[in-house]
């Protein structure tokens, strides 16, 4: 008798008898609902109609999707314009102060009230084109205006209630050669300082900027002085007002300014003028050093604290042509453009006022406001370096000229623009290489440093 050594298995089965995928449920189908597989081509067509309707289900879903996406973003809303100012002339630039509208005129300058888009009052004394217009409000009802005309010449006027009061023409020389032409005016937050960017003529420096030289005027302006002046005195200062007049046929621009000018000469009034704090020239070019021994060097640096533009060093004018030579042997084909365009670039500088903070340090002695700017921030055009200056100077009969930077930022790259918050608390500077750095003023340090791609070149920023 045969006997098996192992137990009987069940063998496995066969590729040919698996169930297929399709097959896979069929016990729980219904016999009764069960159908034929369809022939083909008809099959074929059948599963092309399955796939068109699910590619256009995904179609239909990611489009509902994409809408309920953009119900959830805010829409920007659609604003149409329901006033009008009707002014006289050609308007070519305006300023808002409070509940003013100033705007400049092809003939002088005009003030409306923003409520009603009623005409104030308007000063065509000067008979010649407003192209920019600076405003703030001094308190009761005051207002600062710094307007540029076209022929460069920079009107510091006081506006109140629905009179102008004409204060001093800022860059008025007596040799008409020797006039300076505005560039850029800012006129800090509260009226209390003003800055004009000037350009002159010039022989002698900056032989590659069109025999132009540029340079910044920084003033204070008297406001509580003409405060003072309007309460104690309203009808007195009236006189000196500008209203709406219309010029005799046969007068002119000059005449009516000096008729102006010798009717406040006659009223026994005292307008305070605004005071000239220091002019910022452009930094000077680094040339070979003009120290014998590195103990002059040393002694001309003042404590070491901050960095310098970098004048005083030991490198000799021999050393710099070496380099100088070096450098252009090695990148002489990325030189030639450069060299065309360089004789055509000119100066200019972009001004910031700024609030008290940690990086203007300044004495126990002066008391800083809280709202009052304590520095401004300068840059220029083509440099490396933005440098910081202290406003609370002491007095000094004679004007600061050129003065040291209180503090310098220098950068890795030329600063391109430059941009404050609204609060003056956040500063941002954005580089020729498309890096831009926002700086925390009040602790001095930077909070984030972002840099765009395919070297985008920066041309202006400003904070929302």
């Amino acid at each position: 008798v045969y006997i098996r050594k192992h137990p009987l298995e069940i063998p496995p089965p066969s590729e040919k008898d698996w169930i297929k995928d399709d097959e896979e449920d069929f016990f729980l189908q219904d016999p009764d609902r069960a159908f034929d597989v369809l022939p083909q081509p008809v099959r074929m067509i059948n599963k092309l109609v399955m796939l068109l309707f699910e590619n256009a289900m995904e179609i239909i879903e990611r489009r509902e999707a994409l809408q309920e996406a953009q119900k959830q973003k805010v829409q920007a809303k659609k604003c149409f314009p329901t006033a009008e100012f009707q002014v006289t002339g050609r308007a070519s630039c305006l300023a808002a102060s409070g509940k003013y509208v100033f705007v400049g005129l092809s003939m002088g300058l005009a003030v409306f009230q923003w409520s009603d888009c009623k005409q104030v009052c308007a000063w065509d004394t000067a008979k010649t084109e407003i192209c920019v217009i600076r405003a703030s409000a001094l308190g009761n009802e005051h207002h600062a205006l710094l307007a540029v005309d076209e022929l460069g010449f920079v009107w510091l006027f006081c506006f109140h209630k629905d009179s102008f009061l004409f204060i001093k023409n800022l860059n008025e020389v007596e040799d008409i050669s020797k006039r300076s032409t505005c560039v850029e005016v800012v006129l800090s937050q509260g009226g209390d300082y003003a800055g004009v960017l000037l350009q002159g003529n010039c022989l002698t420096q900056f032989p590659n900027a069109g025999n132009t030289e540029a340079w910044l005027e920084i003033y204070r302006l008297p406001k509580d002085s003409w405060l003072k002046e309007r309460e104690n005195s309203p009808g007195t200062a009236a006189g000196l007002a500008f209203r709406d007049r219309t010029p005799s046929p046969g007068s002119t621009a000059d005449s009516l300014l000096q008729e102006s000018i010798l009717s406040a000469s006659k009223t026994d009034v005292r307008i305070g003028l605004p005071m000239l704090l220091m002019k910022v020239k452009p930094p000077k070019p680094i040339t070979g050093s003009i120290f014998k021994s590195p103990l002059d060097a040393v002694m001309k640096v003042d404590e070491g604290s901050v960095f310098g533009l970098g004048h005083n060093h030991l490198i000799k004018d021999s050393q710099w042509e070496q380099q100088e030579a070096i450098f252009r042997n090695t990148y002489q084909e990325y030189l030639e453009a450069e060299d065309e365009s360089k004789d055509e670039i000119s100066r200019h500088a972009t001004l910031h006022f700024l609030l008290p903070s940690r990086i203007l340090q300044v004495g126990p002695e002066i008391k800083l406001q809280p709202a009052v700017p304590a520095g401004i921030s300068v840059h220029w055009d083509g440099s490396h370096n933005l440098c910081l200056y202290l406003l609370n100077r002491p007095f000094k009969e004679k004007v600061d000229v050129d003065p040291k930077p209180e503090v310098v930022w220098p950068c890795a790259a030329p600063i391109a623009c430059s941009a404050v918050s609204s609060c003056c608390r956040y500063l941002a500077l954005a580089c020729e290489d498309a890096a831009i750095t926002i700086w925390d003023q009040h602790l001095g340090y930077p909070l984030t440093v972002t840099t765009l791609l395919d070297e985008r070149v920066i041309r202006s920023m400003h904070f929302l």
